[in-house]
C-alpha cells in the first residue's frame, strides 16, 4: 500500500508544460522543502541532495510518450560518523615506549633486584 499517491491528467499547452517543468527544475535545484503548484492544489515535498532518475521514451501508434521519473527515500539519511582527527591513526599505531624514570627514581631498585639473582 502506498503512503500517498497524487495523479493528475489533463491537457496542457506547450507553455503550460514548460512552466510545470520549470517549477519542478527550480524545486530540484533548490532542494530541501519544495512546494509544487498543480492547479488544484499545492504539494509540499522534501527533496534530498541525491536521487534516482529514469527517463523513458516510447514511440508507437502515432504517439510519443515521454516519462521522467525521480525517486528518493522518504526517510532522511543519518549523518555519517565524524572522521577521526588528523594524526589520530598515526598516534594509535605508534609503539608505546616505557615512561622515562622520574627524578626520584634512579633505577637502583631494578639494579638491586638483578644483583640478587
Amino acid at each position: 500500500m502506498k503512503d500517498l499517491k497524487f495523479e493528475q491528467k489533463r491537457s496542457l499547452s506547450r507553455l503550460e508544460a514548460a512552466d510545470q517543468l520549470t517549477a519542478l527544475a527550480a524545486a530540484l535545484r533548490e532542494g530541501g522543502e519544495a512546494e509544487l503548484d498543480f492547479g488544484s492544489g499545492t504539494l509540499s515535498l522534501r527533496i534530498p541532495d541525491d536521487l534516482h532518475s529514469e527517463m523513458e521514451i516510447e514511440i508507437g501508434n502515432g504517439e510519443i510518450e515521454l516519462e521522467i521519473e525521480f525517486k528518493w527515500p522518504t526517510a532522511r539519511k543519518r549523518a555519517a560518523p565524524a572522521p577521526a582527527a588528523p594524526g589520530a591513526a598515526a598516534a594509535a599505531t605508534r609503539k608505546r615506549t616505557p615512561a622515562k624514570p622520574g627524578r626520584g627514581d634512579t633505577g637502583k631498585a631494578v639494579k638491586r633486584a638483578a644483583a640478587k639473582k
